[in-house]
């Protein structure tokens, strides 16, 4: 019965793996590391020391430093990765202590006396020193945090702890932030940034494992050397109770089992909703299909007074005079009025395209008047945005989601339209002073992408550094270009010589996201 329980217990576990794992799939997390990654590169200069301080305010008030020393490996890579946590960590032991030894130390002390092995160090510390300091920070049993205060109510002189502590927590923190740079390479090698990035990422991981032992050979050195110091009430065990130990029922290592069950089928439903979880950050992954290729066209539409406001009140840079357009905004009013009246169905697929990208952008520009003036598209109401299920157009009523996403981007295999669509903000490509007209519309679409991989907001090629940074709409649409072009960098290289000599000589390159800027195009 022993062997089956423990056999049970075993599978059990294997289970509650499993379904981690299978969460961890399940989430966009490269998608959130990445919005954080964004983040942190907006503040410049600034970055690792704002992290130092939110670090060292994060383990001071007990909140766990291991998801952001994670963080610090894919923000900032190993050495100032490390570096960064290991001087907000250093902050926080410092200023723990000053906190426990002034002002909470009679707190400390009641906390610390609930806890038996606890309670013990200050004994330790009296007979050992500054050793048993140095141990503790090299074992992972005691929590950082704790550690912390606790040393501020022993009898321990300041300098001493500082050093010793400082020093003994550097293998862990670089355990840490190593793994989370792993974790950022691994995401980049998934990106599409060629073969060697792979050979690269398998010799961090071994690197990686590497550090792991070498970490947990130390904290087991470190262990056994806090059992021989430490004195005997730190380490013995209480006996056991016989009238609990005897009469108490053990717990059914089936129990245990269903519960790891339930959990692992928990997991699957949620990796069975992965495309709707990543939708919440990003917008929906869809299959571009040529659905209007074989259409001639019959009929065509007239796109000329568009054409004539866009020439009249947008200049060559792709800015947007909205006051002037707000003081007349008939032409604009009657072109939105004449396209629900549009023959769609029998136009050629070139004007069928032409003539969805000049409705969402003349949408747009609608949109943005009805709230003028303001800062940003981002400033309207969500509600009355992107899902505002408010334009018509010949078959119904749609949200300017619905006509990128539905009407757009599953009908049409072209990613170039994400160079067209223009949201109204900075970051987006630049508004073209005319109408898309379907017999011009490769020559357009070509033209905007040329155009807007030259503005250093939306594409720069670091040759010397091989890095690549990409506007945020090649992560949000990435497998868009994944789809017709196999990864983003050979989309990006299409509209750049050096990148695509670079894939041509399978340089290791590295993708670096640009920060995206709502500001309104005005």
């Amino acid at each position: 019965m022993n062997r089956q329980a423990t056999i049970i217990q075993w599978v059990s576990i294997a289970f509650f793996v499993i379904s981690f794992l299978v969460v961890l799939a399940s989430l966009p997390l490269d998608d959130l590391l990445t919005a954080l990654k964004i983040l942190i590169q907006q503040l410049g200069f600034w970055a690792p020391l704002v992290f130092v301080v939110i670090y060292a305010l994060a383990a001071t008030l007990f909140v766990p430093g291991s998801a952001l020393s994670l963080a610090a490996g894919v923000l900032f890579g190993v050495w100032l990765g490390t570096a960064a946590v290991w001087l907000g960590a250093s902050i926080a032991i410092a200023l723990s202590f000053a906190i426990a030894r002034y002002a909470v130390r009679s707190r400390i002390e009641e906390v610390a006396r609930t806890r038996p092995r606890f309670a013990a160090v200050d004994n330790a510390i009296g007979d050992q020193g500054w050793k048993i300091v140095a141990l503790m920070r090299l074992s992972p049993v005691f929590p950082f945090s704790l550690q912390n205060y606790l040393f501020g109510v022993t009898s321990i002189r300041f300098l001493p702890y500082l050093i010793a502590s400082t020093t003994c927590i550097l293998p862990g923190t670089f355990l840490y932030v190593y793994l989370g740079y792993v974790g950022g390479e691994a995401a980049a090698a998934v990106g599409g940034s060629g073969s060697s990035n792979t050979l690269q990422l398998v010799l961090r991981l071994t690197g990686l494992l590497a550090t792991l032992l070498v970490t947990v050979y130390i904290a087991r050195i470190a262990a056994k050397a806090i059992a021989k110091h430490a004195p005997e009430s730190m380490t013995k065990q209480a006996p056991p109770s016989p009238d609990k130990d005897e009469s108490k029922p053990k717990r059914s290592p089936f129990l245990m089992l269903a519960v790891s069950i339930l959990c692992l089928l928990l997991s699957l439903t949620l990796f069975s909703c992965r495309g709707a979880l990543r939708s919440l950050f990003l917008p929906p992954e869809v299959k571009l299909i040529e659905l209007y290729g074989d259409d001639a066209g019959t009929s065509s539409f007239d796109h000329s007074n568009y054409d004539e406001l866009l020439k009249n009140h947008v200049n060559q840079e792709g800015l947007v005079n909205y006051t002037s357009i707000a003081r007349d905004p008939v032409a604009l009013e009657s072109y939105i009025k004449a396209l629900a009246q549009a023959p769609f169905d029998s136009l050629s697929r070139d004007d069928k395209l032409g003539f969805l990208i000049n409705a969402y952008n003349a949408f747009t520009m609608k949109l943005i008047l009805e709230h003028y003036p303001l800062k940003s598209i981002q400033s309207i109401p969500s509600s009355k945005r992107w899902d505002d299920v408010r334009w018509n157009l010949p078959g119904g009523t749609y949200s300017l989601n619905q006509i990128e996403n539905v009407l757009i981007r599953s009908r049409f295999r072209e990613p170039r339209v994400h160079f067209a669509l223009v949201c109204a903000a900075m970051g987006c490509p630049k508004l073209l002073p005319e109408a898309y007209e379907g017999k011009r519309i490769e020559e357009q679409l070509q033209a905007q992408a040329m155009d807007t991989h030259a503005d250093l907001r939306w594409f720069r090629y670091d040759e010397a550094k091989s890095e690549v940074w990409l506007t945020q709409v090649y992560n949000w649409y990435a497998q868009d270009f994944v789809q017709v072009h196999g990864s983003i960098l050979e989309a990006a290289a299409k509209y750049s010589v050096g990148l695509q000599q670079a894939l041509v000589q399978k340089r290791s390159l590295r993708i670096q996201w640009l920060p995206y800027d709502w500001s309104l195009n005005e």
